[in-house]
């Protein structure tokens, strides 16, 4: 299998605040972040060979013309990519394809989601389980969480200090959608939604969208960002079975599609010990121990020490290998199809030494991190400066 290392470059970034946007549809907020995005690159629409655009919901678009009907992107090739809750990292991982095999110079990948419009306490979930159908995703989370209580000793109180942490960094930024700190207290007195998990492990419904152009190194070189482009270090993604919990291997304490497409990024950047190479990571914490289990399977610690790490500041933005520095899901919600692509927009931003929030010191690689579905879909990417 071929490696993507180095063969694709991030030249521009923009992405929407997130949160309830009454005053704006779907294709406002597509065309808010692309062109951000284009801007930023210092490209037209003109200059956009092809698009591809995450997006989950009916609701919220159908076909490319998600896309190319707010950006009039008439005549070129966009496509829609629907993959859980990795749609816009999904989306990224084709245009970058694209790009590296010679297809197109310049393209964008996007993501969108407006979700707060429908009216719906929590994303609609039917896993056609015969115990489980109907579920919430926090009552399949929260199968999980007293899991990892039982065999790892965590406690509501370690849940609640990722939450805490992610307040704080999440204060920081102009575009999360929750932008107050919380104190320990406060996350363990919230009503409960599905024990052990309350109102603040649990990431909200939000609106958004972000989006990235993409190109070849040797164009980046002459860019507007010629000097701090993003290189695409490795870009994975793997599924498994659509609902894990039917094998009998499957014990609740990790996702092994993030440990698979971990595996195959990490060989593909040539990273051997991520926990020292890699200077952060924005990962996927859809609920509180989700980010948690991530921490693990992302190899970021030692297999039931991800609570300790983050009680001990590890995964503070001053600590040894900062998670979240965005504020996360948890601060941002989760529009599905923008999620992905916001990751890497923040990242990106991150190693050019200009976060929007919390900024990490040093910042030169970093991960961004889905997973989707109950466990079922995984996408990782690395990013760096060049050297």
């Amino acid at each position: 299998m071929g490696s993507m290392k180095d063969k694709t470059a991030i030249i521009g970034v923009g992405c929407t605040k997130f949160g309830e946007l009454w005053e704006k549809d779907a294709e406002d907020l597509v065309v808010d972040a692309a062109f951000e995005a284009m801007e930023d690159a210092g490209v037209t629409p003109d200059d956009i060979e092809a698009t591809w655009v995450g997006n989950l919901y009916d609701f919220t678009g159908l076909s490319g013309s998600v896309a190319a009907e707010p950006l009039k992107l008439f005549g070129k090739p966009t496509t829609r990519v629907e993959n859980f809750c990795a749609s816009g990292m999904d989306a990224f991982r084709n245009a970058c394809f694209a790009v590296a095999s010679g297809a197109y110079d310049v393209v964008l990948a996007c993501g969108v989601e407006k979700l707060m419009d429908v009216g719906g306490s929590g994303l609609p979930v039917d896993m056609g389980h015969p115990v489980l159908r109907g579920s919430s995703a926090p009552g399949l989370f929260a199968l999980a969480a007293t899991r990892s209580f039982h065999e790892h000793g965590w406690t509501r109180e370690d849940l609640a200090h990722v939450a805490v942490k992610n307040h704080k960094n999440g204060a920081l930024h102009p575009k999360a959608h929750f932008r107050q700190p919380i104190t320990l207290e406060t996350a363990l007195g919230a009503p409960m939604i599905a024990w052990p998990l309350g109102r603040f492990d649990a990431c909200g419904m939000s609106d958004g969208a972000a989006a990235l152009v993409i190109t070849r190194p040797e164009i980046a070189k002459k860019s507007k960002h010629k000097h701090d482009y993003a290189l695409t270090k490795a870009n994975a993604l793997t599924m498994h079975a659509f609902l894990p919990m039917y094998r009998a291997a499957y014990d609740w304490l990790g996702f092994p599609a993030t440990v698979a497409t971990a595996k195959l990024a990490y060989e593909e950047a040539g990273i051997k010990n991520p926990a020292a190479e890699l200077d952060f990571a924005e990962v996927h914490d859809c609920f509180t121990i989700t980010e948690l289990l991530n921490i693990q399977d992302l190899q970021l610690c030692e297999r039931g020490d991800a609570a300790k790490f983050v009680r001990d500041g590890h995964a503070d933005v001053d600590g040894k290998m900062p998670v979240n520095p965005s504020g996360g899901l948890k601060c941002f919600g989760h529009p599905v199809g923008a999620t992905g692509c916001r990751m890497l927009c923040e990242v990106t931003k991150q190693i050019q030494g200009r976060a929007e929030g919390a900024q990490v010191k040093n910042a030169r690689l970093g991960l961004a991190h889905n997973l989707g579905g109950p466990g079922s879909v995984s996408a990782v990417t690395i990013l760096g400066l060049p050297e």
